[in-house]
């Protein structure tokens, strides 16, 4: 298993980057070793993202794969929740960031 994983299966119930870890468990995201408030949705998003580093996601595809298909909402929704994450996030490091990429949708991008 790698760093970035404290449970034996393929699925990582804590993401960890610099400055940043996401409990599935739990749900808590600490900021700085700081427990951040955040609701279950965005906790989820940045979970999702940051699992799968580097890969761009479309709107649709995080409302299906997020919120689930029985979500009526609209691709709006993704774009408030990432603007919400991205406010607690700023500064927080320069080896990852959510990205907008545009005409397609949102990727958690990292540099290491």
């Amino acid at each position: 298993t790698s760093g970035n994983t404290t449970s034996d299966d393929n699925t990582k119930k804590v993401v960890v980057y610099d400055n940043l870890e996401i409990n599935i468990i739990n749900y808590e995201l600490k900021v700085k070793g700081e427990t951040i408030d955040t609701p279950p949705k965005e906790l989820e998003l940045i979970y999702h993202f940051a699992s799968n580093p580097n890969r761009v996601y479309t709107r649709d595809q995080l409302l299906d794969e997020v919120w689930g298909f029985d979500y009526y909402g609209d691709s709006r929704t993704v774009d408030v929740h990432v603007k919400r994450l991205r406010e607690k996030l700023e500064g927080v490091s320069d080896k990852w960031s959510l990205k907008t990429v545009w005409g397609v949708g949102y990727k958690f991008e990292t540099k290491e």
